[in-house]
């Protein structure tokens, strides 16, 4: 059942004026709310294509946002499209961002992502015209590799696609491309235990930002690529600051989502990058690992954001024809 109450369950014109994306004539937006185990509510938007028979139970595809953004951004905009398609869809903020609750907020912690799926599939898998064996789930960039932990653990989830995944382990512990050495990661460990003394004798919480504020000429591509899109109109919302405390990346370190991807296995995986993506090599780590069913799909002339929003590039066939196929 939603936690929300029936007037919160309306979507307002504020709401969909928040979306970074035309609402669709072809769908139903219901604001839905839900706990995971861990006793904490999480928000979301359930997309229903208009005129669906609710006498019947029909596929269902779980989206997950890029990490520190929010439903009203890429995940709100695959969810609605999918949903033009004919499936019903569910686009939520993770714990401890956006509108979930969860205190403090932008505090990450991998293990309740992964939950956070699977409460998702708890909620829609309950809703009479859902067929609970018939669930699937997309990850876009951070949200990739915890939809990856949920996967392993919860055989409800039936087929999986990950979009621009990030590795948010192998990225904190090693940074892009691997160039942290093993000191250089003892020294920001080291920096950050002192942090957490500053904190526990009542210094204010320290953030990375994750996106910068602004750019100049010494900006590098990938935070210039980032800030195009986050603070930007093309894709700027007030709950998606990218901010996460600098106390969270210890339990980024010491995430290896890839660890028993094996486990997935009957069920299919996609793994969907763009051709210049920065992020691609997460994609063909995970690719590589997994056992079989599991496809690679590169997007030609993708970079990492680009699949975020450019639709006339996202391969909406691609994801149409694969959940199509192995939800039923």
């Amino acid at each position: 059942m939603s936690n929300l109450t029936s007037a919160q369950n309306v979507i307002t014109a504020e709401d969909l004026n928040r979306k970074i994306f035309p609402v669709s004539e072809k769908v139903e937006i219901q604001r839905i709310s839900f706990y995971n185990r861990l006793g904490i509510n999480l928000v979301g938007d359930m997309y229903i294509p208009k005129g669906l028979d609710m006498s019947k139970q029909h596929a269902a595809i779980i989206v997950g946002h890029p990490f520190g953004g929010s439903k009203e951004q890429s995940s709100g905009l695959y969810a609605q499209t999918l949903a033009e398609r004919g499936f019903v869809t569910l686009a939520f903020d993770l714990s401890r961002y956006g509108e979930s609750g969860g205190q403090p907020h932008n505090v990450a912690s991998p293990e309740g992502f992964a939950e956070d799926f699977s409460a998702a599939v708890d909620f829609i898998g309950t809703r009479s015209f859902v067929d609970r064996n018939q669930i699937g789930v997309i990850g876009i960039c951070g949200s990739g590799c915890f939809s990856v932990s949920a996967a392993c653990v919860d055989p409800r989830i039936k087929a999986l696609a990950t979009i621009s995944m990030y590795d948010m382990g192998r990225a904190n512990r090693q940074g892009l491309n691997d160039v942290i050495t093993m000191e250089q990661r003892k020294a920001i460990l080291e920096e950050i235990a002192q942090q957490r003394w500053r904190e526990a004798e009542g210094a204010p919480t320290q953030y990375n930002k994750g996106t910068p504020e602004y750019v100049d000429e010494n900006t590098d591509a990938v935070s210039r690529e980032f800030f195009e899109y986050y603070r930007m109109p093309r894709g700027q919302h007030p709950r998606a600051t990218t901010y996460t405390s600098v106390n969270s990346t210890p339990a980024f370190m010491f995430y290896f989502p890839f660890e028993l991807i094996e486990m997935i296995s009957p069920r299919p995986l996609l793994f969907i990058a763009g051709e210049t993506a920065h992020s691609r090599y997460f994609s063909e780590d995970a690719y590589q690992r997994a056992a079989e069913p599991k496809e690679l799909y590169i997007v030609k002339g993708a970079g990492h954001v680009d699949l975020y929003d450019r639709i006339e590039i996202i391969p909406f066939d691609k994801l149409t024809e694969f959940f199509t196929k192995n939800l039923k």
